[in-house]
């Protein structure tokens, strides 16, 4: 029976899921959709083909046939710009797929075991995390050479630290509960009570750590292919399409070469972000502080 000061639409949106009612989680995801479905959907989305060149339209200014112009040897903007996206979000992915199988093992490992493997474990990790990230990751493209598996490569060696660090401080807080002990005494072996006793209690923060590190994989694969260290052309992606910004020319003249892959990674790493702050806000919700009133004297 409907309450008598319920509308429908309130009634309807107490039945949505605690996400959706989100306005930072529901903001990023449509974000998101919508340059996953321009990136999926890009052959039927542009008439030309990434690698076409157009040698009497070269650096030409965007145009009904060009909507995005043309780079320094006549390929369309617009089609490098969506099959890039391709690239970029295969590349962070990958990384971060690679990065979570590290960190969640390593993590589990070292706060479910403690001692030596611990010990031996969080010292690798401190020694990866006394080195900033990039000289790091620029040293190993050189060394490695510039490639889109190199990449990926690169950032999930680099960047398991950290979510090998929350997955143990989870686990060392998890670990002497209650069902804890009662699985380990009841015989269950280690792997199982990790997983269904441990991790799972523990998946909320280790989401919204995997999702911003998404994010942080994005700008990391655009840093390496904008100085040339990642994603090797002719093969487009988002961070080697704004090398062209390395020239004060096309920076004053030439705005289409550089911010329309500038402004997707932006809106990119937005999105991502605010799906991280929404689903922070909802698995993680912060107990209110209750305010005491303050008598002066």
């Amino acid at each position: 029976m409907m309450l008598e000061n319920e509308t429908p639409a309130r009634r309807q949106n107490s039945q949505l899921h605690p996400l959706f009612r989100d306005r930072y989680f529901v903001s990023g995801i449509t974000l998101l959709i919508i340059l996953g479905v321009l990136a999926v959907f890009a052959p039927w989305l542009t008439a030309h083909s990434p690698d076409e060149m157009d040698l009497y339209g070269i650096e030409a200014p965007p145009s009904s046939e060009h909507w995005l112009g043309t780079d320094e040897i006549g390929r369309d903007v617009l089609a490098r710009l969506l099959y890039g996206g391709r690239v970029s979000i295969m590349v962070a992915l990958a990384a971060v797929f690679f990065q979570a199988v590290l960190g969640l093992l390593l993590g589990s490992i070292a706060g479910y075991k403690s001692g030596i493997a611990d010990m031996l474990i969080m010292r690798v990790t401190d020694i990866i995390m006394c080195f900033p990230f990039y000289a790091m990751a620029i040293t190993l493209a050189a060394i490695l050479g510039a490639s889109s598996w190199n990449v990926i490569l690169i950032i999930g060696v680099l960047h398991w630290t950290g979510i090998a660090r929350l997955v143990r401080a989870e686990l060392l807080s998890l670990r002497e509960s209650g069902y804890v002990q009662a699985a380990k005494s009841m015989g269950v072996n280690s792997f199982t009570v990790i997983y269904r006793h441990l991790l799972r209690n523990a998946y909320a923060p280790i989401i919204v750590n995997l999702t911003l590190a998404v994010a942080n994989a994005i700008l990391a694969e655009a840093a390496l292919s904008f100085i040339g260290l990642g994603v090797k052309q002719p093969q487009p992606s988002w961070g080697n399409m704004l090398s062209a910004a390395q020239s004060n020319r096309v920076i004053d003249y030439e705005w289409w070469l550089w911010v329309p892959p500038g402004l997707t990674i932006v809106l990119m790493v937005l999105a991502i972000n605010f799906i991280g702050e929404g689903l922070s806000r909802v698995l993680n919700p912060r107990p209110a502080v209750p305010i005491k009133d303050i008598h002066l004297t």
